[in-house]
């Protein structure tokens, strides 16, 4: 790691992502449970999948951020929901946390940037990994129509 690297920076990144991740173990197992429908079962499972995979990148972000030196938070991000849970809406919310994630991702590349090597790979392959959670959701989008308004 370079001397240049701005651990008050990096570390604050950190615990931003760390209680991202931490809000999605949450936001994905909430949405496992309020799913219903002739689709319910791959939803369902596709969204446990989610958790699990917020809680490894929390506790990868929690070791890096622990190996700076820093004290990681045990709180979590605000949890932002409609209380529509509808598929459509619990997608859409799923979109809108991933869309978070990956900004916070690309403030830890830019902070890190020609300072570290392994925190701008790391920064990069978690950027990878939430573009393609993009893509999935948007593929799991497309089909819906939006909810119609109530008359």
């Amino acid at each position: 790691m370079n001397d240049q690297l701005d651990l008050d920076a990096t570390t604050k990144i950190l615990d931003a992502i760390l209680q991202a991740e931490l809000a999605g173990v949450v936001r994905y197992t909430h949405s496992s449970l309020m799913i219903t429908g002739p689709n319910r079962i791959p939803l369902v499972a596709f969204m446990k999948a989610q958790a699990t995979e917020s809680l490894v990148h929390a506790q990868q972000v929690g070791e890096i951020l622990t190996g700076l030196g820093g004290h990681p938070t045990q709180t979590i991000e605000v949890i932002e929901e409609t209380h529509r849970h509808g598929i459509h809406d619990i997608l859409e919310e799923a979109w809108s946390h991933e869309r978070r994630a990956l900004g916070l991702y690309r403030d830890l590349l830019s902070c890190v940037d020609g300072d570290s090597i392994y925190l701008e790979e790391f920064a990069r392959t978690m950027i990878g990994t939430e573009e393609l959670h993009g893509l999935e959701l948007r593929k799991m989008l497309r089909d819906f129509a939006p909810p119609k308004p109530p008359q």
